[in-house]
């Protein structure tokens, strides 16, 4: 048996007797995670491992390329998990997280020849076109390995605003109720990058300094404005 595999008899002995009031705990009281992380499917970027959370803390939707199509009234994983993360769970901090040396974003960079056995996932990268399409137009003068990590860096930045248009989270963001992140794990580094909505860029995430946010939780509506300063 795959040892990987194997290891699934541990868990009764050692994981869950280690931590069985945590689980016990949870089982009668339900889930209560403290956010959502939308994240790359890649077996080298695990969540939990990130955040250091234990179970419980994280609502977890994995996908090749931390993908969030935009909003439709056809049924979807990612659309559904989203959904249900802020209306049934409550969460009020959503994190898109994409990483180095990213395989579906390579995949986009390059020919879609390549990927003409693979027709899904030809159609699932589309939904970061915009994120290729700001690369090929805005950078200048970058070798692939660049281009790769520009396009995996603007995606992140694509799937937050694809994000917006789901209507769950676009409400929870106008009552000022949600906040939301765009993280980026260099692999190599070992580093966290998010995504600064002031500044538009992405900053290294160092524990003296204040965690940078894309949008944070704050009111806005955008017809709350004061009409006699309209009728001037």
């Amino acid at each position: 048996m795959n040892e990987l595999i194997g290891r699934v008899f541990n868990f009764e002995t050692e994981v869950f007797a280690d931590s069985r009031a945590l689980y016990n705990k949870l089982a009668t009281d339900g889930q209560q995670p403290k956010a959502l992380m939308i994240s790359c499917a890649d077996s080298r970027v695990v969540p939990e491992q990130i955040m250091q959370a234990k179970p419980g803390d994280l609502f977890v939707c994995r996908n090749a390329g931390n993908i969030v199509p935009p909003y439709s009234t056809q049924n979807g994983g990612v659309t559904s998990t989203v959904e249900y993360a802020v209306l049934a769970l409550g969460i009020r901090d959503i994190i898109v997280c994409g990483h180095s040396d990213c395989g579906a974003m390579k995949g986009l960079s390059g020919d879609p020849a390549k990927l003409e056995t693979m027709p899904n996932v030809v159609a699932w990268l589309r939904h970061g076109t915009a994120a290729r399409q700001v690369v090929d137009t805005s950078y200048t003068d970058i070798d692939d390995a660049e281009r790769v990590r520009a396009i995996s860096l603007e995606n992140v930045v694509v799937q937050l605003a694809h994000l917006r248009t789901h209507p769950s989270v676009a409400a929870g963001v106008a009552r000022g109720e949600i906040a939301l992140h765009g993280w980026f794990v260099d692999i190599h580094a070992g580093q966290m990058l998010a995504l600064n909505g002031d500044t538009n860029r992405f900053e290294v995430v160092r524990g003296d300094t204040a965690l940078p946010v894309a949008q944070p939780a704050a009111k806005r509506l955008a017809a709350d404005f004061v009409k006699d300063e309209v009728a001037a």
